[in-house]
C-alpha cells in the first residue's frame, strides 16, 4: 500500500524564492554604478567652474591699476596690486591653484571613464585638500586689505583710499569674489569625492 504526500503550493513557491531570485522576463537591467558616473561628471563640470573662478581672479587682480588724473610733477598718485605684498601673494596664489586644476582634469576624466578605480579619486581628493588650504589663505588675506581699502582703520593710520580709486577697489574686490567662488567649489569637489570613495 502506497501513501502519497502532497505538497502545498505555498511551500513550494517559497523554497523556489529561498534558493535565488529569478529575472523577470522583459525587465530592463538595472544601471550599474549611474549616480558614481553622475558624479564624475559633474565633478569634471565643477572643475571648469572652478578653473574660470581661480584664473580670473588672479588675472583680474594682476591688471587691477588706477592713476589718479591730478599729479605733478614730483607725486603722482596710482594705486596697483604690486604694491601691496598681499596682493601680490594672491596672485601667484590664485594662478598656482588654477594650473593644478587645469592638471587635474585628466585625472578627472579617468574617474568617469573608470567608475570604480579609486587611486584617481584619492589622488584628487588629497591635492584638492591641499589647494583649497592655499585658496582660502590667499582670499582671506586680500579679504583684509580690501576692507581696509573701503572702510581704513583709524588706529593704525591706515587711509580709506576707495573714495578716491573707485575703479581700483572694483577690481580687487570681483577678484576676491571669484577666489571665494572657487573655494566654494572645491569644498563640493572634496565632498563629492569623499562620498564615491566612501561607497566604493
Amino acid at each position: 500500500m502506497s501513501t502519497t504526500i502532497d505538497v502545498p503550493a505555498e511551500t513550494t513557491s517559497k523554497n523556489n524564492i529561498g534558493n535565488g531570485i529569478r529575472k523577470v522576463p522583459g525587465a530592463p537591467p538595472r544601471p550599474e554604478g549611474g549616480w558614481k558616473k553622475g558624479l564624475a561628471i559633474i565633478d569634471f563640470v565643477l572643475r571648469l567652474g572652478a578653473i574660470a573662478s581661480a584664473l580670473g581672479a588672479a588675472a583680474t587682480m594682476a591688471t587691477s591699476d588706477e592713476t589718479l588724473p591730478f599729479f605733478t610733477q614730483f607725486f603722482q598718485f596710482e594705486a596697483s596690486y604690486d604694491s601691496f605684498s598681499t596682493f601680490q601673494y594672491f596672485v601667484i596664489a590664485m594662478a598656482f591653484v588654477g594650473g593644478y586644476l587645469v592638471l587635474s582634469l585628466p585625472f578627472s576624466i579617468v574617474t568617469i571613464i573608470r567608475l570604480h578605480a579609486a587611486g584617481p579619486r584619492l589622488f584628487l581628493i588629497i591635492l584638492d585638500t591641499v589647494f583649497l588650504t592655499i585658496a582660502t589663505s590667499s582670499a582671506a588675506a586680500a579679504t583684509a586689505i580690501v576692507y581696509l581699502a573701503h572702510n581704513g582703520n583709524q588706529d593704525s593710520n591706515w587711509l580709506a583710499i576707495c573714495n578716491q580709486f573707485g575703479d581700483f577697489c572694483q577690481a580687487i574686490s570681483g577678484a576676491v569674489v571669484a577666489s571665494f567662488v572657487a573655494v566654494v567649489l572645491f569644498v563640493l569637489l572634496i565632498v563629492m569625492c569623499a562620498v564615491a570613495l566612501r561607497n566604493h
